[in-house]
């Protein structure tokens, strides 16, 4: 089994696809480096071939639904905030095990 970082991404941004593509890598570093001595961060980043993603999308309402249910779960998680203009623009997990997270996210759709 194989653990996985997802990695929510704003679609209601009318934003190039470059600027949203690198707000999923932010949250995406700054989640890792934040979880960094966790377990299961460090068994991803041991095997940086084989880390695996998954790129889900939501609009800013989803997002802070996704935000409250995570709290509510106890789910690590970086929500990301683009500056100076201070929108949030996407939330990357620290690494889990799929079956322990994917519950929490399934309703949402693939980032396409």
């Amino acid at each position: 089994m194989s653990l996985v970082q997802y990695i929510i991404v704003r679609c209601d941004l009318n934003w190039p696809l470059g600027a949203l593509i690198a707000q999923g890598c932010h949250a995406s570093v700054a989640a890792l480096v934040k979880y960094k001595e966790h377990d299961y961060t460090k068994l991803y980043t041991q095997d940086l071939e084989n880390m695996h993603k998954v790129v889900l999308k939501a609009d800013e309402g989803q997002l802070s639904e996704m935000v409250n249910k995570l709290n509510e779960n106890n789910v690590d998680y970086y929500l990301w905030k683009e500056m100076p203009e201070n929108i949030t623009s996407a939330l990357a997990t620290r690494p889990y095990y799929k079956k322990d997270i994917h519950p929490f996210l399934k309703h949402l759709k693939l980032y396409s």
